[in-house]
């Protein structure tokens, strides 16, 4: 784990969230806090250690803006993982990364390398 960054993941389907933690973890990171409903996830969104996060834009019919807009009031970058496209999204957060179901480990690589283009390396913990 050491040099990887530490994710907060945001997902509602447990296989979903198990297939995203997984691939995450093969490309050198690791999953710190994950949660599947907006009041855990405003939580650990605002408590949690972690370099960005991945979230789901609905959880169980809830949409995740909340959440987006507190892990933002943090400074923290974070994309969205859904099925659905970015007009689900309050205008402010439209012109956050999405990456569209089902991800695919060379999407989610690609996503990462741009949120972080120095690399995993230089961020500070």
């Amino acid at each position: 784990m050491a040099g990887g960054l530490s994710v907060f993941l945001v997902e509602d389907e447990a296989l979903i969230r198990m297939m995203i933690a997984d691939m995450v973890e093969e490309l050198g990171h690791h999953v710190v806090a994950e949660a599947d409903n907006v009041r855990d996830a405003s939580a650990f969104a605002m408590t949690a250690q972690y370099d960005f996060a991945i979230l789901d834009i609905n959880l169980m019919g809830v949409y995740v803006d909340p959440v987006a807009d507190l892990i933002e009031r943090r400074g923290k970058p974070f994309l969205f993982a859904t099925g659905y496209g970015p007009e689900l999204l309050p205008s402010l957060l439209r012109r956050r990364p999405i990456l569209r179901k089902p991800i695919s480990i060379d999407q989610l690589k690609a996503m990462i390398d741009s949120l972080f283009p120095e690399g995993a390396a230089r961020v500070p913990h």
